[in-house]
């Protein structure tokens, strides 16, 4: 007998749920991406002085992929406890972790201060930000969607997503605010700091609002759930363990839905930089203020791509953007090659909105794949995991290549590789969309093969669209 699903909260608690999740998620990437954009602007100078720029520039990006590195231990470590003490409680503390990390930053020394000890405590930092954000998607997306019913899930889910280019967006804005009030020299000397010290107080802001919110009514119904384990007298594995075990397929599912997905967003935003100033010879603030308008139109339409997708389901929506991406990566660079910049606008507009296409169901999609009592852990695993050998690479193979060859061309090429991979993942994946959270894979089976005899109880989860 199937368990009844949870009903739906009232909107107006949902709402909370979401802001909640919203801007802690927009706090936590605004630490992320700043790294990211620093290293491309002032980092390769203040860090890791050298004599060509783009080697400079090269090895602040691999300290910026080491954060990459730390992401499926955050996620393994947040997703254990996630699954075992829930969902709250590990998101103030991946909150916490990523804002002390990124305000400590803001207050040291550099290079040229206490020598190679600077790139040692920058490294160790980033680090600690890699092992929070691992935890923090998980959660965040998990929350949203464990508190609001089936029918509009897509929609609720994709707003947590937002804080991708809402951090983005943010970061980007305070750099191009001080970029366009300082001389370069002021920037580089203390300007940078500014940014990483504001941390501090959104970090108070989104604990305020995170802190009230209420645990999600379907981990606590799964918890009051005896497994088969319980019953019989045996320790229940490490969620983990079950993962790897049980849903491996799900696993690589989320690593190829995120592939492409990651190595576009980060080759749109943290590679324009350094193409731009260092290969085009543009200012700072023309790619800056690009990727400023681009990002608030991805933050406005993520949501809408949520919504389709819960009209037509999560993967045509996908495969939109996919597709598209696949295509658009080889406009792009023509467009930004114009040095225009409502040219480069554009082509960074067009490039996010088919990002948004990958990226707004992404939340529904991969919370469907995994049973409660392990989505914390599955969900996390599979989309950190795709982090490491997506996007932390993203920005440096890109470098290398631009390095090598003196052309866009194969930056291109690779994006759409990347592009192709999230195609054939998400084609051969069934659809999730309607999928009933509160009931495993196995009590779906059931139930299926009950309908099926009884013709009284349709499948749970569609097969396709």
């Amino acid at each position: 007998m199937a368990r009844a699903a949870t009903a739906p909260p009232p909107s107006a608690h949902l709402r909370r749920i979401v802001a909640a999740s919203l801007i802690g998620t927009t706090i936590e990437w605004y630490d992320f991406f700043l790294y990211g954009s620093a290293a491309a602007l002032v980092f390769n100078t203040l860090f890791f002085p050298t004599s060509d720029p783009l080697v400079g520039t090269l090895i602040a990006f691999i300290t910026y992929a080491i954060g990459f590195a730390a992401r499926p231990l955050g996620g393994i470590v947040f997703g254990h406890f996630g699954d075992r003490v829930g969902r709250k409680k590990l998101l103030v503390v991946s909150l916490l972790m990523m804002g002390g990390a990124t305000f400590a930053m803001g207050l040291l020394p550099t290079f040229g201060t206490i020598g190679v000890a600077a790139p040692v405590l920058l490294t160790v930092l980033r680090l600690i930000q890699g092992f929070a954000l691992g935890g923090e998607w998980g959660g965040a997306v998990l929350i949203v969607s464990e508190h609001g019913g089936a029918k509009h899930r897509g929609f609720w889910a994709s707003w947590p997503q937002t804080g991708a280019p809402g951090g983005n967006l943010l970061a980007t804005g305070v750099l191009a605010l001080l970029a366009a009030l300082q001389s370069d020299a002021a920037f580089a000397s203390w300007g940078w700091r500014v940014p990483f010290l504001l941390s501090g107080v959104l970090v108070v802001i989104g604990l305020w609002v995170r802190v009230s919110v209420s645990e999600s009514p379907v981990f606590l119904a799964a918890r009051a759930t005896p497994q088969a384990d319980d019953a019989l007298g045996r320790k229940e594995k490490a969620p983990v363990v079950q993962v790897f075990r049980r849903s491996w397929r799900e696993v690589l599912s989320a690593i190829g839905t995120r592939f492409g997905e990651n190595i576009s967003y980060y080759v749109l935003t943290s590679f324009l930089l350094v193409y731009a100033t260092a290969h085009l010879g543009l200012a700072k603030s023309t790619a800056l203020n690009a990727v400023l308008i681009g990002s608030a139109v991805h933050f406005v339409t993520i949501p809408l791509w949520g919504a389709l997708s819960d009209r037509i389901g999560r993967r045509p929506v996908t495969l939109v953007g996919s597709v598209g991406m696949a295509a658009w990566a080889f406009v792009f660079f023509a467009l930004v090659d114009s040095t225009s910049f409502p040219v480069i606008t554009l082509a960074v507009t067009v490039g996010l909105l088919l990002h948004g296409a990958m990226y707004g169901p992404q939340a529904a999609f991969i919370s469907e794949l995994f049973d409660t009592k392990v989505r914390y852990s599955g969900a996390s695993m599979g989309s950190q995991l795709a982090s490491v050998v997506a996007g932390s690479l993203a920005p440096i193979i890109a470098v290398e290549l631009l390095k090598d060859y003196e052309s866009s061309l194969p930056v291109s090429l690779y994006v759409c590789v990347a592009a192709v991979v999230t195609t054939v993942t998400v084609a051969v994946t069934r659809e999730t969309r309607g999928r009933d959270l509160t009931r495993s894979r196995e009590e779906e089976k059931v139930e299926g093969r009950e309908g099926a005899v009884g013709e009284a109880v349709a499948p749970a989860t569609p097969k396709g669209v």
